[in-house]
């Protein structure tokens, strides 16, 4: 069963507003009586402030009017006619600025083992740009000189399982036979 929200508050409110028994207040609330009749005795929830369901649309009057009257009646939240709001997709991810120099390494290493991979495939592997790919493999990248090919895996900048999907994925779309990675210690042949 559905409990309220904020459910030792909503108790707080019902038992000072309300009517109702203990053992309805605890039914909608989720809580044991007793613990609802020593949060009508002052030993629990002492400074909580009372929290109304029925401004917040978990309860309404004639629901409490109707239990008040008749002490077998139990309470049950209204279902919320609110839409939700839509999950939110992941978005990019966020690479620690210490990462964020080794990406043009990574992007030359996809460049030299899988050329088949396709620009948006590395752009969303590496979280990088087209154009931040494009000056890595026109050589025109500030830091060109620096740049040494190595594994994206082993850098922490994408995991093994999406590096192999994205390889699968630009295998089935070129017709390539590259399907493994080639280990980091083969980037000094």
């Amino acid at each position: 069963m559905k409990t309220p929200l904020m459910p030792k508050a909503t108790a707080v409110w019902l038992i000072e507003k309300t009517s109702l028994s203990f053992e309805q207040i605890a039914d909608f609330v989720g809580m044991h009586p007793l613990e609802v009749q020593a949060i009508a005795d002052g030993e629990v929830a002492q400074g909580i402030v009372g929290y109304d369901p029925i401004s917040n649309g978990q309860l309404t009057r004639e629901q409490i009017v109707k239990a008040e009257g008749d002490p077998a009646a139990r309470l049950t939240l209204i279902e919320n006619t609110i839409p939700l709001p839509k999950q939110r997709s992941k978005g990019a991810r966020y690479i620690p600025v210490a990462k964020r120099t080794e990406r043009p390494d990574a992007i030359a290493w996809l460049l030299r083992n899988f050329p088949q991979l396709s620009d948006p495939q590395v752009v969303k592997l590496l979280a990088t740009t087209k154009e931040t790919i494009q000056k890595v493999r026109d050589k025109t990248h500030p830091n060109t000189p620096n740049i040494k090919p190595r594994d994206p895996v082993t850098l922490g900048l994408c995991t093994q399982t999406a590096l192999n999907e994205a390889v699968a994925a630009a295998n089935e779309r070129t017709g390539a036979t590259n399907t493994s990675p080639a280990m980091p210690h083969d980037d000094a042949a």
